[in-house]
């Protein structure tokens, strides 16, 4: 069903304006995502299968199913089909230039490296990373170099695990490492799969960003790339300042290309280079304060 149907009330399920905001409220609360009035015809377009999926007739029985104790499972689907899991292997390549350039050569002194992918998608992103460390560091994958790659995406997290893509996202990876650290699925010919040595310097897991984390860090650098889009300013914020406390003292900060770090985050940070941020030194967890 096309859009302008929706609009024209040409709709398969009733959904009012009380509807559209009683879903708004669910997801900021839960997601931290923002919902602009404007965004009610894509909100019904990527929701109606889910209502077909679980088989309820509106979607205020669908809001009720949400609200249930034990459909966490369904508020994930809700987040996934909201959000667009668009990504390839060394998107927004200047990134990967400053970390080869700037944070590569210490980590090949101190042997030692502590990278989250904040955001991870289907994992092209962790693995980008990775291939990045291995170009001039490379024996990173028997050093203590590890990456963490979160999403809240169970799907596209367990994807991520498998590390096996289709044969023409290959193409971004440079032939030297594709011959080093990958390999052609026997099972399926049109595809390919990272050696089982570069996958262990990638920690996979699902994780909700507006929940606590987990983990203390500190990290050396953090990704976080056209995730923050989703939020509202206030929110942004927050998780800027969030993540600052978690990287050390000249640690980087990566965000996406139509992203910026903007609010008190900006006391502890100096920009680096397009999309970039560097943690300045002396500058702590009194920033969350």
């Amino acid at each position: 069903m096309s859009l302008a149907a929706v609009e024209d009330g040409q709709r398969e399920f009733s959904f009012s304006d009380q509807d559209f905001q009683s879903l708004a409220r669910l997801a900021r609360s839960e997601f931290g995502l923002s919902l602009a009035e404007s965004k009610k015809p894509l909100v019904y377009s990527r929701l109606a299968r889910r209502l077909r999926a679980r088989k309820v007739g509106s979607f205020q029985q669908y809001l009720t199913l949400l609200e249930t104790a034990d459909e966490s499972e369904e508020r994930l689907e809700l987040i996934s089909a909201l959000t667009t899991n668009v990504t390839s292997f060394f998107r927004e390549k200047h990134h990967f230039e400053t970390l080869k350039s700037e944070l590569s050569p210490d980590f090949g002194k101190t042997g030692k490296a502590r990278i989250w992918s904040a955001g991870c998608s289907s994992g092209q992103e962790p693995f980008s990373i990775a291939l990045t460390l291995l170009e001039t560091i490379p024996d990173a994958a028997r050093r203590d170099i590890r990456i963490l790659a979160t999403d809240i995406d169970p799907a596209v997290v367990s994807r991520a695990k498998r590390g096996r893509y289709s044969n023409e996202e290959r193409t971004a990876i440079a032939p030297a490492l594709q011959s080093k650290w990958t390999r052609l699925c026997p099972d399926a010919p049109s595809a390919f799969e990272f050696n089982e040595e570069i996958r262990k310097m990638i920690s996979f897991g699902e994780l909700n960003l507006m929940v606590g984390w987990p983990f203390k860090g500190p990290f050396d650098a953090i990704f976080c790339r056209n995730v923050a889009i989703y939020f509202d300013h206030e929110t942004q914020q927050k998780l800027w300042l969030k993540f600052a406390d978690k990287l050390r003292p000249g640690g980087y900060l990566f965000i996406g290309h139509s992203e910026r770090v903007t609010g008190p985050a900006m006391d502890g940070f100096t920009t680096a280079g397009v999309t970039t941020y560097r943690k300045i030194a002396g500058s702590g967890s009194a920033l969350e304060n």
